[in-house]
C-alpha cells in the first residue's frame, strides 16, 4: 500500500469519527448506550475493510444478550480492532492506555475498563466494576496473559482478575447465580495469501519494547492479514467454583485452540456477515456451558 493510499484511508477513518463521536457520545451521556456500542463495532468493520484485514471465527461464541467474561491471548494492538468488530463488547486494560493520545480516546468510548497495575489494592475495585458491568449484561474481554506474546507462544494465565467472575455472582445489583467463562485464542496464520513465518511475526505481534508508530506503518504497507478467532467451550463460574481451577482450564482450552488453529483456519468458511468479518467456521464446537 502506498503512502497515499494510507493517508486517504485514515483520512476516511478520521471523518466517520468526526461523524460519529456526537451520537457516540450522546448515547454513552443520556441514552443506554446500545447505539455507542454498535457504533464502535462499525468503526472497528470500517478499519478492517479499509486496511484488507480478514477475520473469521470458529466455535461458539456467548449468544447475543448473555453476559461473558472472556478470557483471551493478546498478540497485536489489532486484536482490539478485530474483537471489536464482532459484537458490542468492552475490554479490561492497563491504566497507561488512557493516558495514549487517541488510543485512549477510543479505548473509553469502548467503555474499557482500566486498572493501575502497580497497585495491589486496584484489583479489588476493578473486579468490582467488571463484576457489575457483567450482572448488567455486559461482554468483557480480558487478556489473561496480562501483556502481548509473540503469537507462538502462550504465557500463563493470570488468575486475579478472574476474580470479577465471583464479584458478578454478588454484585450489589442483578447478581447472577452463574457467569459464563469464554475461552479465547487469537491467531494470525495468514498474510497476503500465505502462511506466516516466524520472520514474518514481528510484523504483526506486538510485544516487549516494540514502539507503537513503526509498526503501525509496516502493518498498512505489508499488505493483507487474516485473523482467526476461535471460541473454546464455555466454562460455568459459580459460587463454589475455585478462580485458580477455572483459570486453569481457560489456559488449557486457550493453549489447545491455538495448536488447532496453527494446523490451518477451517476450510468452507461461508460469505463474510459483514465487512471484513468471515463467518464461524465448519469446527463449531457444541453450544452449553462445561461445569468446572
Amino acid at each position: 500500500m502506498t503512502r497515499v493510499g494510507i493517508a486517504l484511508r485514515l483520512a476516511l477513518q478520521a471523518l466517520v469519527f468526526v461523524l460519529v463521536i456526537g451520537p457516540h457520545w450522546l448515547s454513552l451521556r443520556f441514552g443506554r448506550g446500545r447505539l455507542a456500542a454498535w457504533i464502535a463495532v462499525l468503526f472497528h468493520r470500517l478499519f478492517l475493510r479499509l486496511f484488507a484485514v480478514r477475520v473469521t471465527q470458529s466455535g461458539t461464541p456467548p449468544p447475543p444478550g448473555e453476559p461473558a467474561l472472556v478470557l483471551s491471548n493478546h498478540v497485536s494492538w489489532l486484536d482490539i480492532v478485530a474483537l471489536g468488530s464482532l459484537r458490542p463488547l468492552s475490554f479490561v486494560a492497563k491504566s497507561e492506555i488512557e493516558g495514549w493520545p487517541l488510543i485512549g480516546t477510543l479505548a473509553k468510548l469502548q467503555r474499557t475498563v482500566f486498572i493501575e497495575r502497580a497497585k495491589r489494592a486496584a484489583t479489588a475495585s476493578v473486579n468490582a466494576t467488571v463484576g457489575q458491568r457483567l450482572a448488567d449484561g455486559d461482554l468483557i474481554v480480558l487478556f489473561a496473559e496480562g501483556t502481548t506474546g509473540d503469537g507462538l507462544r502462550l504465557l500463563p494465565f493470570r488468575s486475579s482478575l478472574v476474580g470479577a467472575a465471583r464479584a458478578a455472582l454478588t454484585a450489589e445489583t442483578g447478581g447472577l447465580a452463574r457467569i459464563r467463562l469464554q475461552p479465547l485464542a487469537l491467531s494470525y496464520p495468514r498474510r497476503n495469501g500465505l502462511p506466516v513465518t516466524r520472520a514474518e511475526r514481528p510484523d504483526i505481534a506486538w510485544y516487549g519494547d516494540m514502539e507503537l508508530a513503526p509498526h503501525l506503518a509496516l502493518f498498512a504497507q505489508r499488505g493483507p492479514i487474516d485473523v482467526h478467532i476461535r471460541w473454546g467451550s464455555a466454562i460455568a463460574f459459580e459460587a463454589a467454583t475455585d478462580r485458580k481451577v477455572a483459570t486453569a482450564k481457560a489456559e488449557a482450552a486457550v493453549r489447545h485452540a491455538l495448536r488447532e488453529s496453527r494446523k490451518g483456519v477451517p476450510t468452507g468458511l461461508p460469505a463474510p456477515v459483514a465487512p471484513g468479518i468471515a463467518g464461524e467456521g465448519a469446527d463449531v464446537s457444541a453450544p452449553g456451558i462445561a461445569a468446572v
